[in-house]
């Protein structure tokens, strides 16, 4: 979990300089289909024992690239100097995302311990945005059911209040029920974007840092859950296709969302339902020693006019060691939330002295 250690901007600049190393970059250019590859470099990856590419380590994938172009971006790809501009100032304003003594506050002071991005590995990436198809970088429309869910979405946060109103208002997430780390699809948030790969025959296991959530994701072929049986993260399958794990996950709940609110890019309060029909389809690919591309396509007619892609690096790092995650141990978080936001409220010129 996170911290509010300082991080002095040299520390940062020293980092992205590193980061941007020759040995840590692989070029990236975008192909017809608006995915990365490196036709110059080919690679293949070692072999388990039972003859499957290895994708076992540790694995982070910390971007500050946001999941939607913004608005006065128009091209697909930075350069190099200008990804470690937009980080040296991402990270800075981020050193300085709360006012001591608010509500926002109680996240940091009370329960957080760990690793901001700025202090954590970066897997690099030129790119202006996650999603990579559409072309433009942003999420295609909504059909009018997908419009007309999310507004009952909102209608129904409205109805319910504020969210330190009561402990029930709080993200699922917040209040350690299932975090948005494990997808779908897999996305980086502000922290705590760790992950580890191990393969046994027959299987492969994602281990997730954020909220210890595990996804065992079988290979031989065995069909999905029957259709009445739902689940938050659905019913994943896998094989590989070359190099490539391919995943698809089908049987979701249609509680959930199919972006990260804490990927900055995505949608006011998250508002991206997910239908029975809802699809994902990850792609795992080894790109070199320390570097893997992940690739996920949303597909769900019912919410979305159109199949969306995103895409990003994944950076092994296996000097990294997974500690347990305290999810604000004795629900200290929420409650702290709760009485701060009743004495600002209580007293709205003097909350934050």
């Amino acid at each position: 979990m996170t911290c509010r250690a300082r991080t002095p901007m040299g520390v940062v600049a020293l980092g992205v300089a590193m980061w941007l190393a020759p040995a840590l970059v692989e070029a990236q250019a975008p192909t017809a289909g608006g995915t990365s590859t490196n036709p110059a470099k080919a690679w293949t990856a070692p072999r388990t024992p039972d003859g499957q590419p290895d994708l076992q380590g540790f694995w982070t994938n910390t971007t500050y690239v946001p999941l939607q172009r913004p608005k006065d971006v128009t091209k697909e790809f930075f350069t190099k100097e200008e990804v470690a501009e937009r980080i040296a100032r991402a990270s800075a304003a981020e050193d300085e995302q709360t006012e001591p003594g608010t509500t926002a506050d109680v996240h940091y002071d009370f329960t957080q311990f760990g690793l901001d991005r700025s202090q954590g590995p970066l897997a690099l990436n030129l790119r202006s945005s996650l999603i990579v198809d559409p072309r433009d970088g942003k999420l295609p429309p909504m059909t009018a059911e997908g419009q007309k869910r999310a507004a009952e979405r909102a209608e129904a946060r409205r109805r319910m209040g504020g969210p330190y109103d009561a402990a029930e208002n709080q993200p699922l997430s917040v209040r350690c029920i299932i975090m948005d780390r494990i997808g779908p699809p897999m996305l980086a948030g502000a922290y705590n974007n760790n992950y580890q790969i191990v393969q046994v025959p027959g299987y492969v296991m994602i281990l997730v840092e954020m909220i210890h959530d595990v996804r065992i994701i079988p290979l031989d072929g065995r069909p999905h859950l029957p259709q009445q049986v739902r689940q938050w993260t659905g019913s994943y399958r896998g094989h590989f296709e070359g190099e490539t794990l391919v995943v698809e996950t089908t049987n979701f709940n249609g509680k959930g969302s199919s972006t990260n609110i804490h990927t900055v890019g995505s949608p006011p309060f998250n508002n991206t339902p997910i239908s029975d029909q809802y699809v994902l389809t990850e792609r795992f690919t080894r790109t070199g020693p320390d570097t893997l591309t992940y690739q996920a396509t949303v597909n769900d007619p019912v919410i979305w006019t159109a199949p969306w892609t995103v895409e990003l690096p994944w950076q092994r790092d296996d000097n990294y060691e997974i500690f347990e995650y305290a999810c604000h141990e004795d629900n200290s978080m929420i409650r702290n939330y709760i009485v701060t936001s009743r004495h600002e409220r209580a007293n709205p010129q003097g909350a934050a002295r």
